[in-house]
């Protein structure tokens, strides 16, 4: 993976995770099962931080 695609990528994950965030609250407020959902959110921000730390070897 290239600079630009791991940019694109870091900007795809930022869209997800307000998408989830905003599905999450959602969630909360008819007391729904967010499990799920926080999963998700811990796994882009996991992806996330793992491609910022590609960037900075680049």
């Amino acid at each position: 993976m290239d600079r630009n695609e791991i940019e694109e990528r870091i900007q795809h994950l930022k869209m997800d995770y307000i998408r989830i965030q905003g599905d999450l609250d959602k969630l909360e407020t008819v007391g729904g099962n967010a499990a799920g959902a926080i999963r998700e959110l811990e796994l882009i921000e996991t992806e996330m931080k793992e491609l910022r730390q590609t960037l900075d070897r680049i």
